[in-house]
This record gives C-alpha cells, structure tokens and sequence, in this order.
C-alpha cells in the first residue's frame, strides 16, 4: 500500500522504514531535508513539500501526520485542505482524546476521515514492531488495516493467551481499531498513565534497596535523625544492577521495563547519567484529569505523576515552607544535606 509520512523523526522514520521492509510504498516529507534523505536512501520516495506528498499519492490517499502533539493540530488541518473525499488522516502523536473527536468532526464534514492512533513501541519499534491502538471510522481503518498488521509486532510477539484459539485477532497482532474518534488516544492515555505507575513502583523499590545501607556510617545521637530500629538490618551493600538482571528471569516483576531498567544499570550502575528531573508530557496529566471527571479512583497513577513534579523541583518551596514550620513550633535545625552511605 501507499502511505505518506509527515514528520521523519525517530519514530516516523522508524515506522516509514518497517512499512519499507514489509514491500510497502512511502513518500516522506519533513522540515529538515536531511531526516527525508536519509528515508530515501532506505528506498523511500522522498517530498519537498506537502504539496509534493499529496500528489505522490494516488487517491484514496492515506497521510500519516508523527510530529509533536503540540503542532498535530495545525498539520492535521494543513494537510487536510489538500486531500479529497475518501482520503485519510492519520494523527500518530500522544495527543488529547477530547481534540482527536473535535478534529475528526470537522475532517468529516468533507469526507475525510481522521484516524487517531496510539502509537507504542519506541525506538525499539523499527526491530519489535509498533503496538497500535486506533480510533476513527471502521471503514478506513479496515482500508489500511495492510499497514497497520505490518507495523505491528505480530502474534508471535507473545504466547497466546489460554482460552484463545482459532485466527489470531487483530489484538492478538498488536493492533486494534479501539473505537469511534477519540478512542485510539483515550486507550493510548491511559496506557501511558498506567506506564508513569508501573515506573513509579520500579523506581521507588529500587531506591528502598539502594538505601539499605543507611546504618553504616549513621549517628546514633543525633536528635533530627529518626533512630532507626535495629541498625543492624540495614547494612546491605546491594548490587542492584544484578538485582533487576534476576528479576527479569521468571519474577513476577519480569517486565520490558525491568529488562530496560537492568541494561541502564548495567551501563550506568550509579546512575550518574542521570540528573533524576523525570518530564511528563501530559498524557499522565489527561489520566488523571480524565479519571476526576469520570469520578474513578486513580491513587498510584496520580501519585506518579505528582512524583515526577517534585523531581523537577516543584515541590522546592512546599518543603521549605515545612521546614520553617518545624523550626517555628519546635526550633527543629534542619539536617545538612548528606550524599547517600560509602
């Protein structure tokens, strides 16, 4: 099939370059002539211009917008004035649901269908597959469900699940039409939310073990320094680079975010790489609003998500505020600040 990619970055390109591999035809465009150089020397057809895209397909087209989510909205609506009745519009990006219903109204209204799609996968895409979750009108998705089952990691990804028999389902390939508009995005949110939890939970077990340690090294008299009970459990000089090697081999834990999680460990046992100021790119925040307007509890993802603002320094003048508290009501000094135990 035909397929036309706007935005050749990292998971453009990589998703350009596996439709490529699985026989497919693909005309790329991006700002930066280079990105579409590149996609052209793997056997793309390469665009100066959206203009220049459009007409390299023939119709009923298909144009895949992967650009950042704060522009989606203005590439869907350029991209769109170009295309006919019967043509497609594909948004990759980690977009709002709420927007994703709004644009494939208005897309609509000129029979253009818009396609909201959860894409999952990373860099690793390009040799695992994409895990898709797609919103939008079930007759262009099952126009360019060839694309979407090659982008996909395939049934052999996984064991299949006891009970399931017969032809795989598209699920069972990685890919699934989730719904009407919207859907693809609001299934995609939500799974990021459950991704910012699943890291939260790894990242703060991991530091419960770093700092069993503390004991050696730490006064016992000093009276801003919760005593701690039995000292002596709290001496363990532990490797955690092999600790998260074990946990990927038959742990209940086992996880491709502990296999990532090991290889940085691996890489970086000190983690002095790493600043720890973790970003959030909003879809925790959509999760988390999202559940307060449907009135369902979300304690672990909303925890998450409050953790990584105070990694950034958010939560800076909150604590001072309780450290002027402290030393007000009761002259508490605050400790000096203190690496971790040698």
């Amino acid at each position: 099939m035909q397929l036309g990619m706007i935005g050749a970055g990292r998971m453009g390109a990589n998703i350009v370059r596996r439709l490529l591999r699985a026989g497919h035809d693909c005309v790329a465009y991006d700002v930066d002539p280079t990105a579409v150089a590149e996609l052209v020397a793997d056997g793309a057809r390469g665009a100066a211009t959206v203009d220049e895209l459009v007409a390299a397909l023939e119709p009923p087209r298909a144009v895949w917008a992967m650009v950042p989510a704060g522009i989606t909205g203005h590439v869907v609506t350029d991209v769109a004035s170009r295309l006919s009745p019967g043509d497609a519009v594909i948004d990759g990006a980690n977009g709002y649901y709420g927007d994703s219903i709004a644009r494939a109204a208005v897309l609509a209204e000129d029979g253009i269908a818009h396609l909201d799609v959860g894409v999952s996968g990373g860099v690793f895409g390009l040799a695992r597959g994409f895990s898709l979750m797609i919103g939008g009108d079930a007759a262009a998705v099952e126009r360019l469900a060839p694309i979407f089952r090659d982008l996909a990691p395939g049934v052999d990804s996984a064991e299949r699940t006891p009970g399931r028999t017969g032809a795989p389902a598209p699920a069972e390939e990685g890919w699934l039409h989730c719904g009407g508009p919207g859907a693809g995005h609001l299934v995609k949110m939500v799974h990021n939310g459950i991704e910012y939890g699943m890291m939260a939970a790894v990242a703060e077990g991991l530091n419960i073990l770093d700092h069993a340690g503390i004991a050696v090294g730490r006064p016992d008299d000093d009276p801003e320094i919760a005593p701690l009970k039995g000292p002596e459990r709290f001496r363990y000089d532990l490797d955690l680079a092999e600790i998260t090697e074990v946990w990927r081999r038959g742990s209940v834990v086992s996880s491709w975010l502990v296999d990532l999680t090991a290889a940085a460990l691996h890489a970086d046992p000190d983690l002095a790489g790493y600043q720890g100021r973790v970003a959030d790119s909003g879809e925790g925040r959509w999760t988390v609003q999202t559940a307060v307007e449907l009135g369902v509890p979300a304690h672990v993802i909303a925890g998450s998500l409050f953790a990584r603002f105070s990694s950034r320094g958010e939560s800076d003048y909150g604590d001072r505020v309780l450290s002027a508290m402290r030393h007000q009501f009761g002259g508490h000094v605050e400790h000096p600040v203190t690496g971790p135990p040698t």
